[in-house]
């Protein structure tokens, strides 16, 4: 072989080899691109003002997480606003759900069903085989959920079990493998869950784990309307407070009370015996959030619109506090409320707005 020959093909090979490695990243670049962080939370889908931050959630690592119904997640750091949508890999930009689990990965419960990151991708999760997560056998029960199955709440028990309250119901990962709670008979060592009222569990908004390790789903709209229901290791059981069929948000406080936000009769205790309405403040609605510090938060009392007359209210056992237009909230519906490590309370409300309250005075985050 001559040396000009041989100069050609360690050409090409060099040639071949820094096109394949080129092209390698700009794969991966495309699955990882991120929006450019901002200081103020900045909304770049097109959304309206009917559009809302949904949920909140504190990571371990401080960061807080904003779910909206319509343009996707946002991550704030502390110092910027980074956000996720469905060219991440997200399924959906409305996101009605936010979990950490033990391992660290943060699920995001979306209106076209699951996805989670692992710190570095955003991945779509089907109920099925993907990424590990198997699906249990059952003769009795098609396995498998329409993609498009709405992710309404999720939680991780002590146990390290993950519930997921769907659009056709709890769906559980125990060990790695997805079934239907009320359906399928492996979710229970030695038998089915003892289900006499036949509750469908459908349309669950919220999912609690009490301090005693019953596990506590709050129905919601149609075709849910099943009220308040309880898992206590055996058998589920349902509760219609005042009549009450549409359960909004759940909460424990210190003392091991349950609160409960409804779509129509207000605010309710559950001491562990008896159910009392909370009427000793009027114009409390949801959300609900028990701080560190052992306060009650409430959204106000819903009105007609997207305005919420009445802002938010801070219980301390004692007295309230209201917080509204005159203390720098805005005038929109409030439906997520989180505290972070440093206990502010943040604020997420119609119009895709945040708002951070230090103790203080309120600050507005979003543009």
């Amino acid at each position: 072989m001559t040396r000009i020959a041989t100069l050609w093909i360690l050409f090409a090979v060099l040639l071949f080899t820094s096109s394949s490695r080129s092209a390698e990243p700009t794969v991966q670049q495309s699955t990882v691109t991120l929006h450019a962080p901002t200081l103020k939370l900045t909304r770049t889908q097109g959304s309206n003002r009917f559009a809302e931050i949904r949920c909140g959630r504190l990571d371990k690592a401080g960061n807080l997480w904003f779910g909206t119904t319509g343009e996707g997640v946002y991550r704030y750091d502390g110092k910027a606003f980074t956000q996720y949508t469905v060219q991440n890999g997200l399924n959906s930009n409305i996101v009605w759900s936010i979990l950490q689990d033990k391992k660290g990965i943060i699920w995001f419960g979306t209106d076209l069903g699951l996805s989670r990151w692992d710190g570095k991708s955003i991945r779509r999760v089907p109920f099925g085989s993907a990424l590990g997560l198997s699906v249990a056998s059952s003769p009795s029960l098609d396995q498998t959920l329409p993609e498009q199955t709405a992710v309404w709440s999720m939680l991780e028990d002590k146990r390290g079990t993950l519930w997921f309250g769907t659009g056709d119901g709890v769906w559980c990962n125990k060990d790695g493998v997805f079934a239907p709670f009320l359906e399928n008979d492996k979710f229970l060592e030695k038998d089915k869950v003892q289900n006499p009222s036949g509750l469908k569990l459908k349309m669950v908004d919220d999912i609690l784990e009490d301090r005693r390790g019953n596990i506590w789903f709050a129905s919601g709209m149609p075709p849910g309307m099943e009220g308040l229901c309880r898992f206590d290791g055996t058998s589920i059981t349902d509760f219609k407070p005042g009549g009450e069929k549409w359960i909004r948000t759940l909460v424990e406080d210190p003392q091991g009370v349950l609160w409960l936000g409804t779509r129509n009769q207000g605010v309710w205790r559950y001491d562990g015996k008896t159910f009392s309405r909370f009427a000793e403040q009027p114009g409390l609605g949801s959300p609900l959030l028990a701080d560190r510090s052992g306060n009650i938060w409430f959204g106000g009392e819903e009105h007609k619109g997207l305005e919420n007359r009445t802002g938010i209210w801070r219980y301390d056992g004692k007295t309230f506090r209201n917080f509204s237009t005159q203390q720098g909230m805005g005038k929109f519906g409030v439906w997520c409320m989180v505290e972070d490590r440093d206990g502010n309370i943040w604020v997420g409300t119609r119009n895709t707005a945040l708002y951070r309250y230090d103790g203080r005075s309120f600050t507005c985050f979003s543009e």
